[in-house]
């Protein structure tokens, strides 16, 4: 059936077909699911999807883009809107949905024995961002995966404690699943009121769904209390929830069903005669972890797809391998997400996009997992930039791995899993069988990167590995050799030798008689009419009327008279055939589906022959994928506007940090933008608390943001943009930067501001690095400095860590006054007076970070800089100058300083009057009426302002005093 934009061609016969009341009553006793509330419903119809009621209105918003696609059916109040979509447009709607947009996805199709114009259906297939598994093949089959589908279930419990106080930390269960990679993973920790370690977790793996227990509907319980926390930490890490009862959190059975899982592999030798096997998997021996795990297999009902069974491994995740981060970290270093994207990777505007010049899948998913998993361990991080140094320095060796290799790996992931699944075709068996060929070059390649003190590294790392993948590879080689055949690859033709089966011999001879047949005939019929072969007179196989002859419109006349049948006219010319060529034309068909039955049988046993490689196609794939991450580094580094450099990175607490020219990666390539570059400087125990402050748009925020995104990428091991880099580890970048109002969650920005920092203040160590940007502007000016102040102290004081704190709190700087490793810093703008008032000034942005305090912010400046209407400025230059004179801005801190410049400036002023007063005027100053003039008694106090001009200039107050004036 042909659709246009959402609609039929032949007006609405197919709506009609499901007018029948049935359908709607039926559609309305179906649970109440919603985009609103996290889910999308298609109900498929043969040929076409349909959604109904808020789906329809969902589907018309977000992929028409109209409402003139919505149908009505039924009249009056029981009409049920619905809307037609075509499957490859289904298709594309299900996928943004589900992973752009976070929705799960249902697909109900009719019941058996029903037709196109079913009343009743069932649920086929639901999928979710964390489960794809039942429509991978159906959405992605034509796509690649850059992003793992994780999903997760937890479980929380009270920590035992010995002061009885069980509030205060929690044991956490966590259980994962990659279906992607087949993988089951358990994490065991002991976690704070405000879930960090658990919130530093879902970063690390990426996690895009949360299976959680459900709470009373009271929500008044501690349990529930701590359910909200949970809930309000997964919203804030941008993961779906999904609850489930707590029954399904129970260990009972979980040990059968994980043995089943577990590919023999995975498992211990002995456990397959042990009559306990689950003692010999240490991970079922973790108190909580467990019982996650029971309601992670059940949720993506792994037993009940035979291609899970003996398929999966199970791992132990430790948190503290990795550095970590929390969602604001993410949001703040813009690593995977740009601001205002939607979860959309943008090129050069996020830290992956920028560094993402991998050319497979895999590659593209390992720096992701990369990205959110820096390293701790100063062995693992040097090697890794080592290798990264060889590809800098090896530049032939580099594109040539890149361009004639890594270009065509497959995702071999992808193809591993289809070939478990049981789905794979011949086509998917050549597209491995071509990886092989690759393989023995792609050593060589390797082999003659010309490095002499990488090449123990390379061969440590990716040639070991290669050279056995590729002996174990071979077989397969010489598997797909002896039953396919090759020469029919050029036409894009993809079968079985005929040598390799009789049948199959006899079937191709025959098919070879036919062919030799055509092509006789095609020159009889070329003597015939005397027309030139392929030149004139084509033979064609057509689509729809199989093999024919075609000549152009202008050559047409020499069949007329002639006993030729014509079949059609086209723009392309004539189509013909005759007697004989009908006849062959037909055999053709006949044989060709003969093969075809003949060979499927055939074609089963060599897609069953290559899925016994299936192991060694992961085992390949996880050195590919690292291969291209660290080339893909090694390209950036090169190719940034400025090289980067090989960081030093020391052993974590017992390094200072160095960073010279330093430079944004992101910021630096856009376009139109000279960026300039600032050295960083953080000394242990000298300065490694530091405010920086200065006007709005100075670069105070990318100053501090810089730092964090140049920490995070020496710990992953690539290249950064300084020109010279030293580094501790951290175990931790946090970050309190620019939080937004969350009015649909009930979080005002205040809120969202507080409980960001109050996770920094619970999970930070002397070795973290803590980025805060504008804290305590949520709520009134005396407060947010007392919240900073009091903050800023702990950290500096308690915690020890490495700072940076962006502020316009200018008494703030005051710090550096009571605690000696805090340093003060400032963004340099320079000022030209341009009128009388201290607001009227011309400033320009430097973009330098140098010692020292600034003491104004120019926010009305940047004001006219978006260009605010002039009254408008005037009227803010007005105030500003009224609350300065007001007194406004001082904080408590300066109360008594202010006090005292007041009292001086007073002094001062009484002086100059009595001077002024005491002035003795001469007989020739005095009038006719014995008064002395006004003329004469201004240049006296001009004579006495000039006294005391040093003293005058000297007093900020004075100074304040006579600039209102």
């Amino acid at each position: 059936m042909a659709l246009m934009y959402g609609k039929e061609k032949d007006g609405e016969q197919d709506t009609a077909a499901t007018m029948d009341p049935g359908f709607i009553s039926f559609y309305n006793g179906l649970p109440k699911k919603s985009p609103e509330t996290g889910t999308v419903r298609l109900f498929f119809r043969e040929e076409f999807y349909v959604c109904y009621g808020p789906d329809a209105h969902y589907v018309a918003t977000n992929v028409f883009h109209t409402n003139s696609v919505i149908k009505n059916l039924g009249i009056g109040t029981r009409s049920l809107p619905s809307v037609i979509l075509r499957p490859n447009m289904a298709t594309m709607m299900l996928r943004d949905a589900l992973t752009t947009k976070q929705l799960k996805v249902e697909i109900w199709v009719p019941e058996p024995g029903q037709s196109k114009k079913s009343t009743k259906f069932r649920l086929d297939k639901e999928a979710s961002p964390g489960n794809l598994q039942a429509v991978e093949e159906l959405l992605f089959s034509s796509t690649d995966l850059t992003t793992n589908p994780i999903v997760m279930a937890i479980k929380v419990a009270n920590a035992p404690s010995s002061t009885g106080d069980k509030a205060k930390s929690k044991t956490v269960g966590i259980a994962f699943a990659d279906s992607n990679a087949r993988e089951l993973g358990v994490a065991d920790f002991v976690d704070n009121e405000l879930f960090s370690n658990t919130e530093s977790l879902i970063i690390q793996l990426s996690v895009k769904e949360a299976i959680v227990q459900t709470g009373t509907s009271s929500g008044k319980t501690d349990r529930d209390v701590e359910l909200n926390t949970l809930k309000s930490v997964l919203d804030r890490c941008g993961v779906v929830i999904t609850e489930r009862k707590p029954s399904e959190f129970m260990s009972k059975n979980v040990a059968e069903d994980v043995i089943r899982i577990l590919s023999p592999a995975s498992l211990p030798p002995s456990a397959s005669t042990s009559t306990d096997p689950a003692k010999l998997i240490p991970h079922l021996d973790l108190p909580t972890a467990p019982g996650a795990l029971n309601a992670l297999i059940t949720y993506l009902q792994l037993l009940s797809d035979m291609s899970n069974h003996e398929a999966y491994t199970l791992r132990s995740h430790d948190l503290t391998q990795y550095m970590k981060l929390d969602a604001s970290a993410l949001r703040a270093l813009n690593l995977t997400e740009a601001p205002g994207n939607s979860g959309t990777v943008t090129r050069n505007t996020t830290l992956l996009g920028l560094l993402n010049k991998c050319k497979t899948a895999q590659g593209t998913r390992l720096l992701g997992t990369w990205l959110k998993q820096p390293l701790v361990n100063l062995h693992e991080i040097r090697k890794r930039q080592n290798l990264v140094e060889i590809f800098v320095e090896a530049t032939n060796a580099r594109r040539t791995l890149q361009d004639e290799y890594l270009k065509y790996m497959p995702d071999l992931r992808r193809l591993s899993k289809r070939f478990q699944r049981g789905l794979a075709t011949l086509e998917d068996v050549v597209r491995v069988y071509q990886v092989i060929l690759k393989l023995p070059d792609m050593v060589v390649a390797l082999e003659n990167v010309d490095s002499t003190k990488g090449q123990e590294l390379i061969e440590e790392v990716f040639l070991k590995s290669l050279r056995e993948h590729t002996e174990s590879l071979a077989k397969y080689g010489e598997m797909v050799e002896e039953t396919i055949d090759l020469d029919q690859l050029d036409n894009h033709n993809i079968v079985i030798k005929p040598e390799y089966d009789n049948e199959l011999k006899k079937i191709s001879e025959k098919l070879t008689e036919v062919r030799d047949g055509l092509d006789q005939e095609h020159r009889k019929v070329g003597r015939d009419l005397d027309l030139e072969l392929d030149k004139k007179l084509h033979l064609e196989n057509n689509a729809t009327y199989g093999y024919c002859f075609r000549v152009t419109k202008n050559d047409a006349k020499a069949i007329k008279n002639k006993k030729y049948t014509e079949i059609t006219t086209l723009k392309t010319g004539v189509f013909f055939t005759t007697f004989d060529l009908k006849e062959l034309a037909e055999e053709y068909v006949t044989y060709t589906a003969q093969y075809s039955r003949t060979q499927s049988s055939v074609v089963k046993q060599v897609v069953q022959i290559a899925a016994t490689y299936t192991p060694v196609l992961d085992l390949l794939d996880t050195v590919i994928a690292p291969l291209d991450v660290i080339i893909s580094f090694a390209h950036v580094s090169v190719n940034a506007p400025e090289p980067y450099v090989k960081p030093t990175v020391v052993e974590r607490g017992s390094g200072n940090l160095i960073l010279r020219d330093a430079r944004h990666p992101c910021l630096e390539v856009q376009d139109d933008i000279s960026f300039i570059p600032n050295d960083i400087e953080m000394i242990r125990d000298k300065s490694e608390f530091q405010i920086i402050t200065g006007p709005n748009m100075g670069g105070k925020s990318t100053y501090i943001r810089q730092t964090g995104v140049i920490a995070l990428m020496a710990q992953i091991g690539c290249f950064v943009p300084c020109s010279e880099a030293r580094l501790p580890i951290f175990d931790s970048v946090l970050c309190r930067v620019g939080a937004g109002d969350s009015q649909l969650k009930g979080i005002s920005t205040f809120m969202a501001e507080m409980l960001e920092t109050a996770t920094i203040l619970r999970s930070a160590t002397k070795d973290s690095l803590i980025i805060i940007d504008e804290l305590g502007r949520g709520t009134s000016t005396y407060d947010g400095f007392g919240l900073a102040w009091a903050i800023s102290e702990h950290i500096a004081s308690q915690i020890h860590a490495f700072c940076l704190f962006a502020t316009h709190f200018h008494e703030l700087t005051a710090l550096d006054q009571q605690i000696p490793h805090v340093k003060n810093l400032h963004v340099v703008a320079h000022v030209t007076q341009t009128g009388t008032t201290n607001q009227e000034r011309d400033i320009t942005l430097l973009y330098k970070v140098e010692p020292g305090v600034s003491d104004q912010s120019f926010g009305i400046h940047v004001a006219e800089l978006a260009n605010f209407p002039e009254s408008v400025v005037k009227l803010a230059r007005r105030k500003a100058e009224e609350l300065e004179d007001f007194g406004g801005e001082n904080s408590s801190t300066q109360d008594a300083a202010s006090e005292a410049i007041t009292e001086e400036g007073i002094k001062i002023v009484e002086e100059l009057l009595r001077t002024w007063a005491s002035h003795s005027s001469t007989d020739d100053d005095v009038d006719m009426d014995g008064e002395v003039s006004t003329e004469t008694q201004l240049d006296e106090l001009r004579q006495c302002v000039e006294l005391f001009k040093p003293q005058l200039e000297q007093n900020p107050w004075i100074q304040s005093l006579l600039g209102s004036l």
